[in-house]
C-alpha cells in the first residue's frame, strides 16, 4: 500500500476507523457497543496531526453513556499503531482557546437629551459559547492472531488479524472478540452486518484494534485515545453512521499541518454575520451553523479559526502547572504518603485519571471521595503506599497526556479548527481534509461596532442604534428591540453569506453568493427602524448629511434673494 489514510467516523456512540486505501469511496467503519443510553450530544471532538514523518496522529474524544461491561470500540488499522491515552481536559482547554467570540464596542453619535444620573451604556456584550501498550506474541487461538496487546489508562486493547485460511474472516473476528469480552454487537444489531463490515477491511489487508474498559472502570473513566501510525490524509467516513445518527450531530475538528487545512470535498461555509445575535454574544451561533450546514446540503464546514500553532502555546498545560509537576517529582521522596497525596490532589486532583489512580492505591472498602476530602485525616489508609510508584503513575496517566497534547500542537506550524453539524440523510459523502498555503488566517474573535444614534429630542436609552458588522453590513435597531432575525423564521436571511469550494491552492470558487438576499433583508428591516429624533422611517448617516445640506442651501438661497431686493 503506497498511501494510508486516517479516517474517523461516528456511529451510535463514536465511530473511529482507520483505512489504508486512498479511495474515498472505501472509507467506512464502525464503533460497536451495547450501550442502551443515548450518545452525549455535545460535539464530537478530534485532533488530527499530519506529521512530518509521514504518520498521522489522531486524538479522539470518546463520548459514551452506559454500563462499562458493554463498552467496546473496534477500529480497522494499518499495521500495529502506537496507542496512548489522552485527556478530556486537553480538549476542554483547546476548545475554550479557539471558540468563536462575538462582542461589540459602543460609541455615541450626536447628542441625546440630558438625563439625571448615569446615562452610560455597556461597551460590549459577553462572549458566548455557542457550543502505548506493550506488544504481544502471535496466537492462533480461535482463528485469530494477536499482534499486540496492552493497557492504556482505563482501557485494555488488542491488535488482531484473522487466520488467512478462513474464508469468512468477519465471522471469525466477531466470534473471537465476543468470546474475549469485547461486546461488538449493539442492541438490536445484526452480527452478520458487523461481520461483513469488518470483513471488508480485513480482506483488504488491515488489522483490527479493539478497546474495552478494564475491570472496575465505568463510563466516568472513559478518556480520549491517541493513535499514531502510517497515513497521509485525515478523512471522516460519515456514510456508515447514517443508520444510528442523531439529528444535527456536532463535529469539531482541529487539523495540524504545514498550512491552513481545507475540506476538499465538502463546501467551505462563510456565515451570514447579520444572522448572529450580537446583542447576546452570539449565543445562537450553533443554530446558525446548523442552518448553514443544512442549507449547504449538509456537506459543509465552517472554518472557525486558522493560524499559527504558537497561538496555542501555554494553552493545554500552563507553565506553572509544569513547574508544579517538576517540583512534586523532585520533592516526593522527602514527603510522607499522605503529603504526596495531599500535594498531588491540590495540584492535579481535577485532571483526567487522577481519581482512578488514587483509588487503585487505596485498600478495599475505603471510599476514594471521602479519602481525597482529607488525605491527612485518613493517613492510616495509605501507610504502605510506595510514593515513587504513585508518582510514576501520576506522570504516566495524568500529567503526561496533557504535556503530549501541548507538544503535539506545537509540533506543526499551523492549526485549523472546523465545525459542522450532520444528520443521517446528509451522511452520504465522507469529508476529506487537505492543505492550502494560499489562504489567509482566520480569527475566532469577531467584533462589531454599535453606534447609538443620539438626538437632542430623545434620551440615550430611547435612541435607535446601528451595528456595523465586520463584513461592512449594517443592522439598525430601535431602542430596546431584540436582534431582528431569528434562525428558522420564514423571513430570515440565508445562514451562509458565501459557500465556497476550496482546493489545495488559490482562493477557491464561489458556489453560492447570498449577498443580494442578505442585503435585501437588511434593507427591508432597516427601513422599519425610526430615524433619530423624528420617529419616522430609516435615515442612514448619508441621508442625514443630505438633509442638513439641503436646509443650508435653502437658507443661503433665501439670504441671496433678500439681498437682491
Amino acid at each position: 500500500m503506497s498511501r494510508n489514510r486516517l479516517v474517523l467516523s461516528f456511529a451510535s456512540v463514536l465511530v473511529l476507523t482507520l483505512i489504508a486505501r486512498p479511495e474515498p469511496a472505501q472509507a467506512c467503519g464502525g464503533f460497536f457497543c451495547s450501550a442502551s443510553a443515548p450518545i452525549n450530544q455535545a460535539a464530537e471532538r478530534i485532533i488530527f496531526s499530519k506529521n512530518a514523518d509521514q504518520t498521522v496522529t489522531a486524538v479522539v474524544q470518546i463520548q459514551y453513556q452506559g454500563p462499562s461491561e458493554d463498552f467496546a470500540w473496534v477500529l480497522p488499522v494499518p499495521g500495529i499503531p502506537e496507542v496512548n491515552v489522552s485527556s478530556d481536559l486537553a480538549f476542554t482547554r483547546l476548545q475554550q482557546a479557539s471558540n468563536p467570540q462575538y462582542t461589540f464596542t459602543t460609541v455615541v453619535e450626536g447628542r441625546c437629551k440630558r438625563e439625571r444620573g448615569s446615562d452610560s451604556f455597556g461597551a460590549s456584550a459577553p462572549s458566548g459559547d455557542f457550543g502505548s501498550g506493550g506488544t504481544g506474541g502471535a496466537s492462533g487461538d480461535g482463528g485469530v492472531n494477536v499482534l499486540a496487546s496492552g493497557t492504556v489508562g482505563p482501557y485494555d486493547f488488542v491488535v488482531i488479524e484473522p487466520d488467512a485460511s478462513y474464508e469468512e474472516v468477519g465471522d471469525v473476528v466477531v466470534e473471537w472478540l465476543t468470546s474475549e469480552g469485547y461486546d461488538v454487537v449493539p442492541p438490536g444489531g445484526d452480527p452478520d452486518d458487523i461481520s461483513l463490515l469488518l470483513g471488508s477491511y480485513l480482506q483488504g489487508g488491515m488489522n483490527l484494534i479493539a478497546f474495552r474498559l478494564t475491570k472496575g472502570n465505568d463510563a466516568g473513566t472513559i478518556r480520549p485515545i491517541r493513535i499514531t501510525y502510517d497515513s497521509d490524509q485525515p478523512m471522516i467516513p460519515i456514510r456508515p453512521t447514517a443508520v444510528a445518527a442523531n439529528d444535527d450531530m456536532g463535529v469539531m475538528v482541529w487539523v495540524l499541518g504545514e498550512s491552513r487545512a481545507v475540506p476538499v470535498n465538502y463546501k467551505a461555509l462563510e456565515l451570514n454575520q447579520a444572522l448572529i445575535n450580537w446583542l447576546n454574544g452570539g449565543q445562537n451561533y450553533n443554530q446558525v451553523v446548523v442552518a448553514a450546514a443544512n442549507q449547504a446540503g449538509g456537506q459543509g464546514f465552517v472554518s472557525e479559526r486558522a493560524g499559527p500553532s504558537t497561538d496555542y502555546d501555554n494553552v493545554i498545560i500552563l507553565d506553572f502547572e509544569r513547574d508544579d509537576w517538576e517540583a512534586l517529582e523532585v520533592s516526593a521522596a522527602a514527603l510522607s504518603a499522605s503529603e504526596v497525596i495531599g500535594e498531588s490532589s491540590r495540584r492535579f486532583g481535577g485532571w483526567d485519571g487522577y481519581r482512578a489512580l488514587v483509588e487503585r492505591f487505596l485498600p478495599e472498602g475505603v471510599d476514594v471521595d471521602q479519602f481525597l476530602a482529607c488525605p491527612l485525616c485518613n493517613a492510616d489508609a495509605i501507610q504502605g503506599l510506595d510514593t515513587q510508584v504513585f508518582i510514576e503513575g501520576l506522570g504516566e496517566e495524568v500529567v503526561e497526556p496533557m504535556i503530549a497534547t501541548q507538544e503535539l500542537l506545537g509540533s506543526r506550524p499551523y492549526v485549523t479548527r472546523f465545525y459542522t453539524t450532520l444528520s443521517a440523510p446528509e451522511m452520504d459523502l465522507d469529508p476529506l481534509f487537505d492543505f492550502n498555503p494560499d489562504l489567509p488566517d482566520i480569527s475566532n474573535v469577531h467584533t462589531a461596532r454599535r453606534v447609538i444614534e443620539c438626538h437632542r429630542s430623545v434620551y440615550r436609552w430611547e435612541a435607535p442604534s446601528r451595528f456595523e458588522l465586520e463584513d461592512g453590513r449594517v443592522v439598525r435597531l430601535n431602542a430596546g428591540d431584540p436582534w431582528p432575525f431569528l434562525v428558522g423564521d420564514e423571513d430570515a436571511p440565508p445562514a451562509n453569506a458565501l459557500v465556497l469550494a476550496l482546493t489545495t491552492s488559490g482562493p477557491g470558487t464561489v458556489v453560492q453568493d447570498n449577498s443580494e438576499a442578505i442585503d435585501q433583508a437588511l434593507e427591508e428591516h432597516n427601513a422599519t427602524v425610526a430615524s433619530p429624533g423624528c420617529g419616522c422611517g430609516v435615515a442612514t448617516p448619508r441621508s442625514h448629511a443630505a438633509l442638513w445640506g439641503s436646509l443650508a442651501l435653502f437658507a443661503l438661497v433665501r439670504r441671496r434673494r433678500r439681498a437682491a431686493t
